[in-house]
């Protein structure tokens, strides 16, 4: 469910939502999450001043909290 939501969200942001691809890696304590977008939608994942970058971190934080294993979002340009 974290995946299409955090999927969602960066779709909305991106220009290239088509190209838009998660893939989540779940460990015993870690679940890791590769972002890969389009060319030149880096910056928008990130946003003006890192404000998308921090929204993605508060997700993930509270998705580490509820699970109880560390979320990592790795970001593939």
């Amino acid at each position: 469910m974290v995946k299409e939501y955090l999927a969602m969200m960066i779709k909305l942001l991106v220009d290239q939502p088509d190209q838009v691809e998660i893939r989540e890696i779940d460990g015993n304590s870690l679940m890791v999450f590769e972002l890969k977008v389009g060319p030149g939608d880096l910056g928008k994942v990130i946003g003006k001043k890192g404000q998308n970058a921090r929204a993605i971190r508060t997700l993930l934080t509270a998705v580490a909290a509820r699970t109880g294993k560390r979320a990592v979002l790795e970001i593939i340009e």
